[in-house]
């Protein structure tokens, strides 16, 4: 059934290559100014990523003003103010952005401050608080999960209330994505998976949420392909560039589409344990995502048929509850097998969760801003239920 009504819109421009993080400075020909300054985090720099990328500018005409690299685990409000501050106080004209999905949100979240002023909380908390472009902001996503570099959405870290805050604008979307599996191949075994998994999860709840579209289930369905046949190959080999590629992808993919129909209740208790119990989003989201379909079962079970066969599940013969069951179970079997590649734990009690903590992570999850748009009604007590079969 076609919804009454639905829009959709990319103004992000991607373009994917192997090696194309190093041979792109005539993209930002389009953007209006050759001076930026660098957002990254010390593993990246450590790394050599960002000698790499900024030796490439550099030689193509391009001025670097300044770089930071004191991005935490999750984008928080300090180091926020501190990339505006330092990209207004060294004339920069825009951000590029290196890094996974705390650095990208990171320079999405400065990019309100640095270009109009004000403060972050106070005048652009919540959704559609923007009334004019930002400066331009350029991404190299260097894990295959958040889908940032897409995304109208950064999700920044209150450290004072263990809080996480979105922020949400079509303006806050970045406007080049540069996609080279090159710049993923470091990652190691635990956060390719991870970051995997977060991608998986933005596209299934893409999928079912009740802003889902013609053009979000195309873009969430073709996600899931792209995950599910490459997600342990590239955990199991990280020089597998055409792994890596298709996971860029379809993390990508996700991404456009949760920007437009959002996420669900499996987000609303990620973001509830990462802020109270520091627990790492890809992890967070790798833990729930099964118990969350089965909490929304009985509302998408014909959604979660079909995707059954996508994941590589053969549904011959089966009713429609059971072909929905094996959606449920491949995506089991996928987080077991990378469990047995000691890439991934599979419980709460695993990643330092408490039993005490499993109350408030409910009650966290009903308040989450992503719990509107998951298809069933998120209340306390019964997704505490999911909760606990988690733990």
């Amino acid at each position: 059934m076609l919804p009454e009504f639905y829009q959709f819109q990319n103004r992000t421009k991607v373009i994917y290559g192997q090696g194309l993080a190093l041979d792109f400075t005539h993209e930002l020909e389009e953007l209006g100014t050759n001076k930026f300054f660098i957002v990254s985090d010390r593993i990246i720099e450590k790394l050599g990523l960002v000698k790499q990328v900024k030796d490439a500018l550099l030689s193509g005409g391009i001025e670097i003003t300044g770089e930071f690299f004191d991005v935490p685990q999750d984008a928080s409000i300090t180091c926020v103010k501190e990339i505006s501050r330092l990209a207004t106080e060294t004339k920069a004209k825009g951000l590029i952005a290196l890094g996974g999905g705390s650095v990208i949100d990171a320079a999405k979240g400065a990019n309100f401050t640095f270009t109009l002023g004000g403060d972050l909380i106070e005048d652009y908390s919540g959704a559609a608080t923007l009334t004019q472009p930002l400066n331009p902001l350029v991404v190299i996503p260097t894990t295959a999960g958040t889908g940032s570099e897409c995304t109208l959405a950064a999700i920044i870290y209150d450290v004072e209330n263990k809080t996480k805050l979105a922020f949400s604008d079509q303006f806050l979307l970045p406007n080049l994505a540069v996609l080279d599996p090159v710049m993923t191949r470091s990652m190691p075994p635990g956060l390719t998976a991870s970051t995997g998994m977060d991608a998986l999860t933005h596209a299934v709840e893409a999928y079912v949420g009740i802003d889902s579209s013609p053009h979000t289930d195309a873009l969430s369905v073709a996600a899931i392909e792209h995950i599910f046949n490459n997600i342990v190959r590239a955990t199991e080999n990280g020089d597998d560039l055409e792994a890596r590629g298709s996971m860029l992808i379809g993390a990508n993919l996700a991404g456009i589409a949760f920007s437009h129909s959002m996420c669900g209740c499996v987000h609303g208790m990620a973001h509830a344990i990462g802020g109270l119990a520091r627990v790492p989003h890809g992890i967070a989201n790798a833990i729930f995502l099964s118990h969350g379909m089965e909490y929304n079962f009985e509302q998408v079970k014909e959604k979660f048929a079909r995707l059954a066969p996508v994941m590589g599940e053969d549904i011959s013969g089966l009713s429609i509850d059971n072909a929905a069951q094996k959606a449920i179970f491949a995506v089991k079997k996928l987080t077991a097998r990378l469990n047995r590649l000691d890439a991934l734990p599979l419980r709460l009690r695993d990643v330092g969760v408490s039993e005490d903590q499993l109350l408030k992570i409910a009650k966290a999850a009903v308040e989450d801003g992503t719990s509107i748009y998951n298809p069933r009604e998120v209340v306390a007590e019964e997704i505490l239920v999911h909760i606990k079969n988690a733990y």
